[in-house]
């Protein structure tokens, strides 16, 4: 094959079309795959075969350019880059968008509005096909308005009153099989530590949680359902509360607050799972699997929320318009039951 060009200069266009032997505009037809292309078998080949001798790669932005949109999907998030086990949600879209041939951007913002801005109006100018907007807790937000422009899926967060599809995790079915597991271990008076802070958290598990006594044919105590700051501090001080219900089951809201709670209760000389068993929820692997005994829980779907979202963006997963699609959290067993 001759030389087309200076050693190290990047192979154009016009050196395919000359070491084919074809026109430019042919050369544009085939690496493009432009649909009803009037070209003869035996140019394609030779076309493909200068392509191959040559390591010609096309030029993303002029193919961006000239379609209108582009490989790319923008993922812009609050925090979720630096929250270990919300970081998921980035490795989960990033693999869901390589499977299907698009390159995921990735802007974490902290917060930060302006940056958040900027990152929108980046990822416009780079025509991307659509943006994943993310939050690393699942909130109520207020939709950027330059999202307007282009295809947007909520993840883990969702906009009353906005059309945009929205991914967020199953709080009442996470609720519910977080007490299931206890009812099936023969426990039949068991607390939930709730947390204080309002969200689709706190209602959402309590629903659960209810639901799952219903169908067993346990009453809901509303004694049992106790409240504290979802951390670690607040599962140890809910500790003289969950004693002096008597309760053989605690279901937390949170890996934190189980925590708190186990430390409370090996001051007061209570075995876990043998005096009372413990359930949590989100599925922290530093917190859950490194516990003694190791945690079981609930696991926030955080990959399978990005992934989700990734095929909801690309049209090849419908939510049903009714309300958010929720995504299953699945129970994780370990010792604490």
């Amino acid at each position: 094959m001759p030389d087309h060009g200076r050693a190290g200069s990047a192979v154009t266009m016009r050196d395919v079309a000359k070491a084919a032997g074809v026109s430019v505009a042919t050369v544009s037809h085939v690496v493009n795959d432009k649909p009803g292309a009037r070209i003869g078998d035996d140019a394609r080949r030779r076309v493909q075969e200068a392509v191959a001798a040559l390591g010609y790669r096309p030029n993303a932005l002029a193919k961006t350019l000239s379609q209108g949109t582009s490989r790319f999907i923008g993922l812009v998030s609050d925090a979720i880059a630096t929250t270990p086990f919300a970081g998921q949600i980035i490795h989960g879209a990033q693999n869901e968008a390589w499977r299907h041939g698009y390159v995921l951007l990735v802007a974490d913002t902290d917060g930060n509005r302006a940056a958040e801005d900027e990152a929108i109006a980046m990822m416009l100018e780079h025509q991307v096909h659509g943006v994943l907007y993310s939050s690393w807790y699942h909130h109520e937000i207020t939709v950027p308005q330059a999202l307007q422009q282009t295809d947007t899926v909520l993840v883990d967060c969702f906009a009353t009153g906005s059309d945009l599809p929205a991914v967020v995790p199953d709080e009442e079915q996470g609720g519910r099989v977080a007490t299931e597991e206890l009812i099936a271990a023969g426990h039949r008076r068991i607390a939930f530590i709730n947390t204080t802070t309002p969200s689709p958290a706190q209602t959402g598990r309590l629903a659960g949680y209810r639901a799952a006594l219903e169908a067993a044919g346990l009453p809901y105590d509303p004694a049992l359902a106790l409240f504290a700051a979802p951390e670690q501090e607040g599962g140890y001080a809910a500790t003289g509360s969950v004693v002096a219900a008597q309760v053989t089951a605690v279901f937390c809201h949170n890996d934190r607050v189980a925590m708190g709670l186990y430390d409370g209760l090996r001051e007061r000389g209570l075995r876990i799972p043998d005096d009372i068993a413990i359930m949590g929820f989100d599925n922290q692997d530093v917190i859950a699997a490194h516990l003694r005994p190791p945690l079981s829980t609930v696991a926030l779907p955080h990959y399978e929320l990005g992934a989700t979202a990734v095929r909801v963006l690309l049209g090849l997963e419908k939510a049903d318009g009714a309300g958010p699609y929720l995504v299953t959290c699945p129970p994780v067993l370990r010792q604490s039951v």
